[in-house]
C-alpha cells in the first residue's frame, strides 16, 4: 500500500503568434520548435507507456492560446513545411558527416526523429490536440485550463471583468475543443489574488495550483503545508508547489538538466556551420537561427565535447531514479509526521521537457516506468484523484502570490514593462463599458463583429508573455510592438464603436490577423 502520491503538472503555453501577413515569420518558430522538441516527443512517450500498459498519471495545462495556434489550418500548414525542410537539411547532414564517426550517428538520430515528429503529426491530421484529449479520455493525463491568454491575474484586479473574461473564454474554449467541462485551472504565472477563487467557482472550476509561499502564508497557516491541498472559503481547492521536487529539476546549479553529458542548447549548426551551406535552412532574411540539430554536449568548459546520445541516456535513467528515490525518502517521512497520505505536486514549464532539456521526455518515462514497477511507497495521481480520496481539507484563505523572480509580482511589474498597465486598465473599463450598453444583444451585424473582436484585442494586449519578455530583455521589440499594436487595435475599435462609423475592411483584416476564440461572446466582459 502506498505511503503518498506524487502529482507531476506541465504547465504547457506559448503565446499566440499568428502573422498571415508574413510568409514567414522569426517568432512563430517558437510554436515549430515547442512541436518538435516537446509536445511530440510527450505524445510519443505516452503513447508507448499505453502500448505497453504502463499506468501513469501525468497532469497538463493546455492554455487556450496554445490549443488555438495548434488547431490552426494556417500553423499547421506552416508546421509541416517547416519540419519538411529539418528533414531535407538532416538528410544534408548524414552525407556532409558521413566521414566524421559520432557526427554522423546523429546526424542519422536527427534524421530518424524529424521524420518521427512529421508520421506522429499526419496520423493526428495535424491536430495534436486530438492526441491530449485520447490521453485524456483514457484517463491517464489530466488537462486542466488556465487564463484565456495567460494574462497574469493580480494585476488585473482592478477591474475584475477582465478576469472573469479571462477565465470564462477559456472554460467555453476548452469545453468546445475537450467535449467536457474543465475540472481545474493553472493560474497563469501561478498569479493569484485572494477572492478570485470565486470567479473560479462561477466557471464550475475545483482546483488552481499556487506556488508554495501562497498557501505557506495563507491565513490561518495551512497545517500539512503544500503537502495536502487546502479549501478557499469558496470551496475551491489549491494545491501548493513543492519547493524540494522543483529545486531538483528547475536549479540551474544543481539540477538535472546541467549535468555535462546533455546535450547543449547553445551550440547549433545554424550559428556554427558555413554560412552559403546552411543559408537556406535559417531566416529568409538571412539570420542564423537554431535548427535543433545540435552535435554537443554541455561538457563543462568552453571545449565541447561531442553530444553521445547513449551516455544521455544513461544520465537520464540515473537522474529519474534520483528524483524517485528522493520522493519516496520524502513522502516516508511526511506520512509518519502527517499520519496521511501528502500530495507531492511538482509543476514544471513542459518545453523544459525537450526544447531546453533534450533528455526531458526521456527523464520522464524513466520516471514513470520505476515509479510503476520498482516500488510501493508512491504512487502517481492527478488533483482531482486526490480530492476524490481526500475530501476532507483544511479551510484557509491563501495569500497573494505568483511564481518567478522573488515570487511577488515583480517580474511583470517593473521599470521595463509598467507603462503598459494603465493602458491596460483603461482599456479593460471600456470594455466594461461596451459589454454593458450592449448587454441585451441588440446588436448584430457589423457592430457584433466589432465588439467580439474589440474583446479580441484586449484578450491578446493582456497576455503576460509581453510583460515577461520586457522584463528578461530578450525580444523586447517584438513584445512592445505586440503589446501596442493590440491595445491601438482596440481603441480604434471603441472609438468606432461609439462613434457609429465601423471601418467593415479594416475590421475584417483584423479579424483574420487576430482570429482567436471564433465562438467569443463580448458579453462574458460586464
Amino acid at each position: 500500500m502506498n505511503k503518498g502520491y506524487l502529482c507531476i503538472v506541465l504547465h504547457t503555453h506559448l503565446p499566440f503568434v499568428r502573422h498571415p501577413e508574413h510568409e514567414e515569420f522569426l517568432e512563430e518558430d517558437w510554436l515549430y520548435e515547442a512541436i518538435t522538441e516537446t509536445y511530440i516527443p510527450l505524445i510519443d512517450v505516452f503513447e508507448r507507456l499505453i502500448n505497453e500498459n504502463v499506468d501513469f498519471r501525468v497532469t497538463m495545462s493546455l492554455t487556450p492560446s496554445l490549443i488555438s495556434m495548434l488547431t490552426d489550418p494556417l500553423l499547421q500548414e506552416r508546421y509541416l513545411k517547416h519540419i519538411n525542410q529539418l528533414i531535407e537539411l538532416a538528410h544534408k547532414e548524414v552525407e556532409r558527416t558521413r566521414w566524421q564517426g559520432e557526427f554522423h550517428a546523429l546526424a542519422q538520430m536527427y534524421l530518424h526523429n524529424f521524420c518521427k515528429s512529421r508520421d506522429i503529426f499526419e496520423r493526428y491530421r495535424r491536430n495534436l490536440i486530438s492526441a491530449f484529449k485520447g490521453f485524456q479520455d483514457l484517463g491517464k493525463v489530466e488537462i486542466v485550463t488556465c487564463g484565456a491568454t495567460h494574462g497574469y491575474f493580480p494585476l488585473m484586479d482592478v477591474c475584475r471583468e477582465s478576469v472573469r473574461a479571462q477565465v470564462k473564454v477559456a472554460v467555453s474554449h476548452y469545453e468546445k475543443n475537450f467535449g467536457r467541462k474543465p475540472i481545474g485551472i493553472w493560474l497563469p504565472e501561478c498569479g493569484y489574488q485572494p477572492g478570485h477563487d470565486e470567479i473560479l467557482k462561477e466557471s464550475g472550476l475545483r482546483y488552481f495550483f499556487g506556488d508554495a509561499h501562497s498557501v505557506l502564508h495563507g491565513t490561518p497557516r495551512p497545517k500539512y503545508g503544500v503537502f495536502a491541498p487546502v479549501y478557499c472559503k469558496s470551496g475551491v481547492a489549491c494545491f501548493g508547489r513543492d519547493l524540494e521536487s522543483s529545486k531538483q529539476v528547475w536549479s540551474s546549479i544543481e539540477g538535472y538538466p546541467g549535468d555535462y553529458f546533455y546535450r547543449e542548447f547553445y551550440r547549433d549548426i545554424g550559428f556554427d556551420l558555413d554560412y552559403d551551406y546552411i543559408r537556406p535552412y535559417i531566416h529568409r532574411d538571412g539570420i542564423r537561427i537554431n535548427t535543433g540539430i545540435k552535435y554537443y554536449r554541455i561538457t563543462g568548459s568552453d571545449n565541447k565535447q561531442p553530444y553521445d546520445a547513449h551516455m544521455a541516456w544513461k544520465k537520464a535513467a540515473e537522474h529519474a531514479g534520483n528524483f524517485l528515490f528522493n520522493r519516496e525518502k520524502q513522502v516516508e517521512y511526511l506520512y509518519d509526521f502527517m499520519q496521511k497520505k501528502p500530495i507531492i505536486v511538482s509543476p514544471y514549464d513542459a518545453e523544459l521537457y525537450g526544447h531546453w532539456w533534450y533528455e526531458g521526455p526521456m527523464w520522464l518515462e524513466f520516471l514513470i516506468r520505476k515509479t510503476y514497477f520498482d516500488q510501493k511507497t508512491i504512487k502517481m495521481t492527478t488533483p482531482s484523484e486526490y480530492l476524490l480520496e481526500n475530501p476532507r481539507n483544511q479551510v484557509i484563505t491563501p495569500s497573494m502570490s505568483s511564481w518567478g523572480w522573488k515570487g511577488y509580482s515583480e517580474m511583470w511589474l517593473q521599470g521595463s514593462n509598467d507603462w503598459i498597465y494603465r493602458h491596460l486598465h483603461t482599456s479593460s473599463y471600456r470594455m466594461t463599458e461596451l459589454a454593458k450598453a450592449h448587454s441585451q444583444n441588440s446588436c448584430n451585424g457589423i457592430v457584433k463583429r466589432a465588439l467580439n473582436q474589440a474583446l479580441r484585442e484586449l484578450l491578446l494586449a493582456q497576455s503576460s508573455d509581453w510583460a515577461f519578455i520586457m522584463g528578461t530583455g530578450t525580444h523586447v521589440s517584438y513584445a512592445v510592438r505586440r503589446t501596442k499594436d493590440h491595445l491601438l487595435r482596440f481603441t480604434t475599435l471603441y472609438e468606432q464603436i461609439k462613434s457609429g462609423a465601423i471601418d467593415d475592411n479594416w475590421l475584417r483584416d483584423i479579424e483574420y490577423k487576430d482570429n482567436i476564440f471564433p465562438e467569443i461572446d463580448y458579453r462574458v466582459h460586464q
